[in-house]
């Protein structure tokens, strides 16, 4: 009796597998198009998962289909010059470049620095365990950022990761990828204003923790000062994080001790005496801490203040944030918030897979937290 149920069962699976590549075949799936999965096979033909299941092994095994784990079953590039789906060989050479690869990230960022160079490292090493390939590009402006999107979804990309450049709210080219449903995920940037697949650090907690932990060491003259928020929110919520703590520790916030710069922060000049910095801490001489909205802006001050003849920590501390790599070999190593680049692209490339594999989940934000970095930059105040 079980031999003629496993026969029965050898023999629907076989048959499954035959309207499988009729499905492909009159829905003219392309190479890495997805495939109905197992329980949609189930209820469309009246059978059980495991015989859904073993038409697609058979499909795989034959090398008509791929499977990737947790995220479905896609048709594979067609072998040998065979046709597949609804493509004879001369259609599937007349596809794009892209459309042929096993699958191509791209990363877009909006410029080069230490932090974002550790992002573009680990997303490389992220996509490659998913077997894709990382496309990389950097935007000079707003206008080249939509141009460079316009032309990936033009190109058949299997999914996209940005870095915006700074604006006030999201992309009309964004906007419209998400109406196409083309994998996207938002990094490092939130827009309140449309719901997106956004993976961020938490930088309103990063910052407000940095200013308890000045607190905690005894400053109450705590200044802030950063380059100009410019709708970049990651700046905004990094200031707003600073205000809270102050507010929650019952301290006034004292507005002569905020500081947003006029000309951004020369990272080639960051060892040199910084006019700015050096007005911002002769007008305010009641601060014995600065709260820092980055780490180039923490080391152009620290040195600025080291020329002025104001010792650091012993007269006035300093905290940064970002944690980049030079902040642990200045003459006085940064105090600093640490931003997990490796978590932030794990969780975005994770999250671009889903929706690779078809994920019609709703928009998912995605918080990384920070952590802090204690060096030599900060003294207790008794």
């Amino acid at each position: 009796m079980k031999d003629i149920r496993v026969t029965k069962q050898n023999q629907l699976y076989h048959r499954v597998a035959d309207e499988v590549i009729e499905i492909i075949q009159s829905r003219r799936l392309r190479p890495h198009d997805p495939v109905p999965s197992e329980g949609e096979l189930a209820k469309l033909f009246g059978v059980s998962r495991m015989t859904s299941k073993l038409a697609l092994q058979k499909l795989a095994e034959e090398g008509l289909v791929y499977r990737l784990p947790r995220r479905g079953t896609f048709l594979a590039e067609p072998q040998d010059g065979r046709a597949q789906g609804g493509f004879s060989s001369q259609d599937t050479a007349a596809l794009p470049a892209a459309e042929k690869r096993f699958g191509q990230i791209a990363l877009i960022m909006p410029h080069l620095s230490d932090y974002t160079s550790r992002i573009i490292a680990a997303t490389e090493a992220e996509v490659r365990k998913h077997g894709c390939d990382l496309i990389l590009k950097m935007t000079k402006d707003c206008d080249d950022e939509d141009h460079c999107l316009e032309r990936l979804a033009e190109g058949g990309i299997t999914g996209i990761i940005l870095f915006p450049q700074g604006r006030k709210t999201c992309s009309d080219q964004v906007l419209r990828l998400k109406l196409k449903k083309l994998p996207l995920v938002i990094i490092d940037r939130i827009f309140h204003e449309v719901e997106i697949d956004c993976v961020y650090h938490d930088h309103y907690m990063g910052s407000y923790q940095m200013t308890k932990y000045l607190i905690e060491k005894g400053h109450r003259e705590i200044g802030y000062t950063s380059n100009a928020i410019d709708h970049i929110t990651s700046r905004r919520e990094r200031y707003q994080g600073y205000i809270q703590a102050l507010l929650d520790h019952q301290i006034p916030v004292q507005y002569q001790n905020i500081h947003f710069r006029t000309v951004a922060c020369d990272t080639r000049r960051i060892n040199e005496r910084d006019p700015e910095q050096e007005r911002f801490i002769q007008d305010n001489p009641r601060m014995t801490a600065i709260m820092c909205g980055d780490d180039h802006v923490a080391i152009s001050t620290i040195h600025t203040a080291l020329q002025m003849g104001i010792p650091v920590p012993e007269k006035l501390s300093i905290v940064g944030f970002s944690d980049i790599q030079l902040a642990a070999y200045i003459p006085t190593p940064l105090t600093t918030v640490r931003q997990d680049t490796e978590k932030l692209a794990r969780s975005a490339v994770d999250l671009l897979m889903k929706r690779v594999g078809n994920s019609n989940e709703n928009p998912i934000t995605i918080k990384i937290q920070t952590s802090i970095v204690e060096r030599q930059s900060v003294l207790f105040r008794t």
